[in-house]
């Protein structure tokens, strides 16, 4: 083996490993936008889709994508024994693990779209049947030297897909949208008067990360298309490849935010990350075809199109898509394919002035379509029939992590109970290996007359509770302190007041008007100092004059014990008590 081809193959395998990534980004993305209870769920759908697509793929897909002329739907046996289907510089396994990651792309884009209410084992036959029969057979029609490969109109020859806007992305976001047609919304997503409710994701940041992942592995989705960079001509077009795709992506993002700070008032942050998702997808089909300038023509038109595409996918036509995938993948990444037609450098409309290759485009756009509209229709019509596709109703109220999979939370450490679980362990093991038990009579050391108790029973205890922003809590606690206040309990909670809690959109959908907003509740018991300098000295640090600032509670307490002494009222309140 020459240096060329080493070269060559270590160019595609990294590529492979970098596009392996994107399920990593995927699975983020599609937690972030949803909610909490069906984390669990997504996570075993984003490794199963790709774990069972992998192998029928490599059993019955990536035959039926280039090996048909080589003996029928599997392939002669010496195919895969031998490899004996021309890959060009490459060995045969090399081509095959590349070809498998772009097929479980294509697989994984349906899950966002069809999130928190599809059974997992209908899921699970999809995921095998789009693997092994719908994506391979539309992409051997262009990169297995089917017939789109070879259309010629106007003197235009081949559909131009150089990495899958329309061959993964479309195939996916078409799946999407008839998948999520069929199962129907989520539970409360649309009111009685048919307007769509936002349901926001569980966390944005999450979300965001997947992004970034995306982002990244798309510069080995893209480039290593290439199939080598052992040639002058490959380098130039594997480093046109990079630039096209950061461009259009940036651009993509960028006109997203400006699009929708001037549509609702302010940049909204799920549409501007999938605006960037939907550059990357955009320039997917022509990032070799195209030039800079144009690739930044075509995000930044990508940016405004996934908004308005999202916005009538759930307003116009009832669709309900948790993260988006139909707009990003479905829309852009058919958007991408014609837009070769528009500014290929060669053959592009406006570009050389010919019409060829937009009509090429546009055929192929439509066959492949098609083709995945009238199959997938088919599957999830007989999944829906048969098996079933939806979770019964009070499964998706409780969450489909503990329904499909007995798991109670994908998040047990960052809960409540279980911290304080843990806590509660870590106490027990404390005081177990203290073998040192102090008599109480030794355990407290203040007596107590009947003067002072007498004491006690006439002093005042006033319980404060204080609920504000969690943003205030710092300079409260200073405040507070300044005063004497040294004791304290703070929860973090929910809850909104008679003005049920500002108005807040997400996608430009307004959330429901009964909004619970996080909050933080300070619980304080003062004796000796005067419950009205706590609530002056409350008021000035929380006051703005806007809904929001907070509220106080006041309350009496009839008595207050301190363990460790017995002491009550307003002694219990002195000194330390750790």
């Amino acid at each position: 083996m020459d240096f060329s081809i080493e070269l060559d193959t270590m160019w595609v395998l990294l590529g492979a490993a970098s596009i392996f990534f994107m399920q990593a980004g995927f699975a983020m993305l599609e937690a972030g936008f949803t909610r909490a209870k069906n984390a669990g769920n997504i996570i075993m759908k984003n490794l199963m889709d790709f774990a069972c697509g992998s192998l029928v793929f490599l059993v019955i897909g990536y035959g039926l994508l280039y090996g048909i002329d080589q003996g029928g739907v599997i392939g002669k046996i010496d195919f895969f024994i031998h490899g004996s289907y021309d890959t060009g510089n490459l060995p045969l396994w090399a081509h095959v693990i590349f070809n498998t990651m772009f097929c479980g792309t294509a697989a994984t884009i349906v899950s966002g779209a069809m999130a928190e209410r599809t059974q997992f084992k209908s899921y699970l036959v999809y995921s095998i049947v789009i693997s092994a029969i719908v994506y391979p057979i539309s992409a051997s029609w262009v990169w297995g030297g089917g017939w789109l490969s070879t259309l010629s109109i106007g003197g235009a020859t081949g559909f131009i897909d150089y990495s899958g806007s329309a061959l993964v992305h479309m195939v996916g976001g078409i799946a999407a949208l008839i998948g999520a047609k069929m199962l129907g919304p989520r539970i409360g997503k649309y009111g009685k008067d048919g307007k769509p409710r936002g349901i926001p994701g569980q966390n944005i940041t999450l979300g965001a990360l997947g992004i970034f992942i995306l982002w990244f592995a798309w510069f080995g989705f893209n480039p290593s298309s290439s199939y080598g960079l052992s040639t002058v001509a490959q380098a130039r077009d594997v480093s046109n490849v990079f630039l096209t795709t950061n461009t259009s992506a940036a651009a993509a993002a960028t006109v997203s935010m400006i699009f929708t700070w001037i549509r609702y008032g302010k940049p909204d942050v799920s549409m501007t990350l999938n605006g960037a998702l939907a550059g990357l997808v955009a320039i997917t089909a022509g990032c070799s075809a195209m030039d800079p300038w144009a690739a930044a023509i075509t995000g930044s038109i990508a940016g405004i199109l996934v908004v308005i595409s999202i916005e009538w996918i759930e307003k116009k036509f009832k669709i309900d898509d948790p993260v988006g995938a139909i707009g990003v993948h479905g829309v852009c990444g058919m958007f991408g394919s014609i837009a070769c037609g528009l500014f290929a450098r060669d053959g592009g409309l406006f570009t050389t002035g010919e019409t060829g290759q937009l009509a090429i485009q546009c055929i192929g756009v439509l066959a492949v379509g098609m083709w995945v509209g009238v199959t997938m229709t088919i599957l999830f019509w007989l999944l829906k029939k048969t098996i079933g596709l939806r979770v019964p109703i009070e499964e998706e109220i409780a969450g489909l992590d503990s329904a499909e999979h007995g798991l109670q939370t994908a998040y047990a450490d960052f809960f409540p109970a279980a911290s304080f679980s843990s806590y509660l362990e870590q106490q027990e093991i404390t005081t177990s290996s203290n073998t040192e038990i102090i008599p109480p009579e030794h355990a407290v050391p203040v007596m107590i007359d009947e003067q002072r108790r007498q004491e006690m029973d006439r002093a005042k205890l006033t319980k404060i509770v204080i609920l504000t922003k969690q943003s205030k809590f710092e300079a409260l606690k200073e405040a507070l302190n300044q005063i004497g206040i040294t004791g304290m309990t703070v929860t973090q909670v929910l809850g909104c007041g008679m003005q049920k809690g500002r108005m807040e959109y997400y996608r430009g959908v307004p959330i429901d008007t009964m909004q619970l907003l996080p909050k933080i509740q300070i619980d304080i018991v003062v004796a000796k100092i005067p419950p009205r300098k706590v609530i002056d000295t409350v008021k000035k640090v929380l006051y703005t004059g806007h809904i929001g600032d907070g509220k106080i509670f006041v309350y009496h307490v009839e008595n207050a014990v301190k363990v460790r002494t017995g002491e009550e009222g307003y002694y219990a309140m002195q000194g330390v008590d750790e």
